[in-house]
């Protein structure tokens, strides 16, 4: 038998991180044994199913690098084939019609539930037992003519030869329905697999009001899709020993569904970020000067390419996110930086820090070579000779030449800098403050 998956989302305008993961389960399932991974866009909502609405869903998926096999299934094509199996089931007498709820606006189709206890084998949950009299009958077409998601669904993944449907424990119940469903129309009933819930700090399903929920607003915030799927992928599952960041091919010789755990999944958006920073390491150069350039223009900054690769460079490690950058080296490319006042009440408006500053500034400018080294050793020699202490010297020096404490090491941030604006800097900062 060759392993079939499937995901079957209903496009919205939004994907949410919930159902990729449920896309990425299945997709690593079908690439272990194997097998393919077909997908199904459940559009028979012609109001919120819109062609934008596809189009964000099938962006989402190649973001993420979520390669499909063969041609996307439209449910939307597939209306006459639900309609023409509910009235087999209906002349089988495993249905019937009803005007539901007596509200004389048509009569709906009802199946027939058999009347028998139920029982599966869940591929994360294990046994799932329900008894008849727990099992009601259910609509399959509306009295409008429409099928219902559980016909429609059942039927198309028939008719796609689904083998594992690995999906949200939130369809537990449906699944139940759909096994009957499944005999009732002759058919092979798939190997059914229910993943956690995404749940949020409280235990809640993980929704929008805590945070990022959709896969587009972490794109929009600087995540990488790479980042993105290794974390959903160990949102509920593990490869058995203590890795975190993994490849694809890892997580594809890696995944089986005894390894999902059947409790529900915390978001953790640190841990999520800090991979994300793995990942941005992790980048070719050009690859990430190319998205640090980006960045730069979406935040107006006009930048020489030499000179920004380097200071690209002395901030690399520390990126978390793309939309990290632009702020995180704003001051590299204005004179007109600002400043953090809390670091400039600590540390520059103290008797003492003017003298200090001209006298580095006479230093700096008397520099043979001004450069890394250079720079370095002629601050320690300052700093030995004046017995002022390291902290004393080098925090008025670093919030003179770019306005706040934190950043890339001082020696490497002045030799990108460069004299010249360095020695203006430290003018400016005298200027505004100490004169």
């Amino acid at each position: 038998m060759k392993v079939r998956t499937r995901f079957a989302p209903s496009p919205t305008g939004h994907v949410h991180i919930g159902n990729m993961r449920a896309a990425i389960y299945n997709w690593l399932f079908a690439r272990h044994m194997g097998g393919e991974f077909l997908l199904r866009v459940e559009d028979t909502d012609r109001e919120r199913s819109t062609p934008e609405a596809i189009q964000t869903l099938l962006e989402a998926m190649e973001w993420l690098k979520l390669d499909v096999d063969g041609e996307p299934l439209y449910q939307s094509t597939r209306m006459e084939a639900h309609l023409e199996a509910a009235e087999m089931l209906l002349s089988k007498g495993m249905a019937y019609k009803e005007d539901k709820g007596g509200t004389g606006q048509g009569e709906c189709i009802i199946f027939k539930m058999p009347g028998t206890d139920s029982t599966f084998e869940d591929g994360i949950k294990g046994t799932l037992s329900k008894a008849a009299e727990n099992m009601q009958d259910f609509v399959i077409v509306r009295s409008n003519g429409t099928p219902v998601f559980h016909l429609a669904n059942v039927l198309d993944d028939i008719e796609q030869g689904v083998t594992h449907v690995i999906r949200g424990d939130d369809h537990v119940e449906n699944t139940f329905r759909h096994i009957a469903l499944y005999k009732a129309l002759g058919a092979e009933v798939p190997n059914f697999a229910h993943l956690p819930m995404i749940v949020n700090a409280q235990g809640k399903p993980y929704s929008k009001r805590d945070g990022d929920a959709f896969v587009g607003d972490f794109r929009e915030k600087g995540f990488l899709g790479d980042a993105l799927f290794n974390y959903l992928a160990l949102l509920g599952w593990s490869p058995g020993d203590d890795r975190e960041v993994m490849s694809r091919d890892e997580m594809v010789e890696a995944f089986t569904l005894e390894r999902c755990q059947s409790s529900a999944a915390q978001v953790d958006l640190k841990k999520l970020t800090w991979m994300n920073g793995e990942y941005m390491l992790k980048l070719p150069e050009e690859e990430f000067d190319s998205m640090a350039f980006a960045e730069l223009e979406k935040a107006g900054i006009e930048a020489e390419p030499e000179y920004a690769q380097r200071v690209f460079g002395l901030v690399r490690e520390r990126v978390k996110t793309v939309a990290d950058l632009a702020p995180m080296v704003g001051y590299f490319f204005t004179d007109d930086y600002a400043y953090d006042e809390k670091a400039v009440k600590k540390k520059i408006q103290k008797d003492g820090v003017a003298d200090i500053l001209a006298q580095l500034k006479e230093l700096l400018a008397a520099l043979e070579v001004f450069d890394e080294a250079s720079t370095d050793q002629a601050l320690h020699d300052f700093v030995e000779a004046s017995g002022l202490g390291f902290g004393a010297v080098m925090a008025p020096a670093r919030i003179a030449v770019s306005g706040i404490q934190s950043g890339p090491d001082l020696f490497p941030m002045l030799d990108v800098l460069g004299r010249e604006r360095v020695l203006k800097r430290i003018d400016r900062t005298v200027q505004l403050f100490l004169a």
